[in-house]
């Protein structure tokens, strides 16, 4: 049976203040803001003294957690004209390659993670040059200071890495820009911080749900068992992203796939026991050879209807050059993919970037989907930056958001 989601709930001012106990939607919408002030705390704390100013021989990204998101994106941005190689780490051992000529960039919000910080300081024994975002006086910036590396700020009132992510990503991309490792400045990441602005407008709480974007998608994603699938590349760390949050925010497992690699699995899920085109099971089972939205069905000597599958399509800008015939073949793949999923009976959320530079366009699909999981959360009764489970995991392992 599908979750019950009462959409008054996000409409509500009453019930969103209730169960946001941390203004989780309040910490989204600064994100354009976010991206602003690390540009400034980043000129501020010397960042064009990154690796002496000199390209490293090689780059290797650590964060985990609610910063993982800092390696991918680096790791995506960097692969198409990268002149030296990206790797990712997230947790020791440090490679043995990593040495003097090599840049090692270390993210954690609190400063404490346990991962970045002893990559970190193996990073710093070998003399690689360092690049930390992080809290002030954290052990962290103290790794870079004895390492006469570079240290962001990761800002004031930060209490989430889930919520602040741009105050973390920012400054790594910002250095990893001087370097010419992306194609990032300070004009791109400021027409970032507007992308953001207009998406934190256009989902705010005041927008009701049947105009607000990231409400919609929240009330297609509560109708069944969400798969989030990105159409190359960009979008497919948008997915990946997505994906934590309905699971870290909204509490809904969530898989996640890219075109063209995934496609044939996606599909799959087609002929599954969560679309109206499922047939199998044995003879008097629950939901066994009946489509999801039979209308004979009773449902007390049936059961309730099984939750039917939820498919979130996140797709890239299209090009505004005329496409090539690899763009072209992409774009029609995706579009066989969602034709195949409606023809099944799964319910389609399509979630299109605007034009842009590529961190831009990205940024567009995460704000909107890190929305909707925190208007799913509201929606289904959850307070979207409290977990029972996830606080007793920290009391027992010391392991939580860093």
């Amino acid at each position: 049976m599908a979750p019950f989601l009462d959409e008054a709930r996000m409409d509500s001012e009453d019930s969103i203040a209730a169960l946001d106990s941390r203004q989780t939607l309040r910490a989204l919408a600064t994100a354009g803001a976010q991206v602003r002030e690390a540009v400034d705390l980043s000129l501020e704390a010397g960042i064009d003294r990154v690796a002496g100013g000199e390209r490293p021989r090689s780059v290797l990204v650590a964060s985990l957690g609610g910063s993982a998101v800092v390696c991918d994106v680096l790791d995506l941005l960097a692969e198409p004209g990268s002149p030296v190689p990206v790797s990712v780490r997230r947790n020791v051992p440090l490679p043995g390659w990593v040495g003097p000529l090599d840049l090692v960039i270390a993210v954690s919000l609190s400063g404490r993670a346990a991962g970045p910080l002893a990559l970190a300081a193996e990073a710093a024994r070998r003399g690689a040059s360092l690049l930390t975002v992080g809290a002030a006086h954290s052990p962290l910036a103290e790794v870079s200071a004895q390492a006469r590396g570079v240290h962001i700020d990761s800002g004031r009132g930060r209490t989430s890495s889930r919520t602040a992510m741009w105050s973390m990503l920012a400054p790594a991309l910002l250095g990893a820009g001087r370097l010419g490792i992306v194609d990032v400045d300070e004009q791109v990441l400021h027409a970032t911080a507007d992308r953001l602005d207009e998406v934190a407008e256009a989902c705010r709480p005041s927008s009701e749900s049947f105009v607000n974007p990231a409400k919609v998608l929240a009330a297609d994603v509560a109708a069944g068992v969400p798969m989030v699938l990105g159409d190359g590349p960009l979008a497919g760390v948008a997915a990946g992203r997505a994906a934590s949050m309905l699971a870290r925010t909204a509490r809904m497992p969530a898989t996640t796939g890219e075109l063209p690699d995934d496609a044939a699995q996606v599909v799959a899920c087609f002929d599954g026991p969560f679309t109206a085109s499922f047939g199998g099971g044995e003879e008097g089972a629950v939901g066994a050879g009946r489509p999801v939205d039979d209308i004979f069905a009773d449902p007390y000597l049936d059961g309730p209807p099984a939750p039917r599958l939820s498919l979130v399509v996140l797709r890239d800008a299209p090009p505004q050059e005329p496409s090539t015939p690899e763009q072209a073949a992409a774009v029609g793949l995706t579009d066989a993919v969602v034709r195949g999923a409606r023809d099944a009976g799964a319910t389609v959320s399509e979630v299109t970037a605007q034009p842009g530079a590529p961190v831009t366009r990205l940024a567009g699909l995460m704000a909107t989907t890190d929305f909707a999981a925190t208007y799913l959360a509201i929606g289904l009764g959850l307070d979207p930056a409290v977990s029972p489970h996830v606080a007793d995991l920290a009391d027992r392992t010391g392991r939580g958001d860093r």
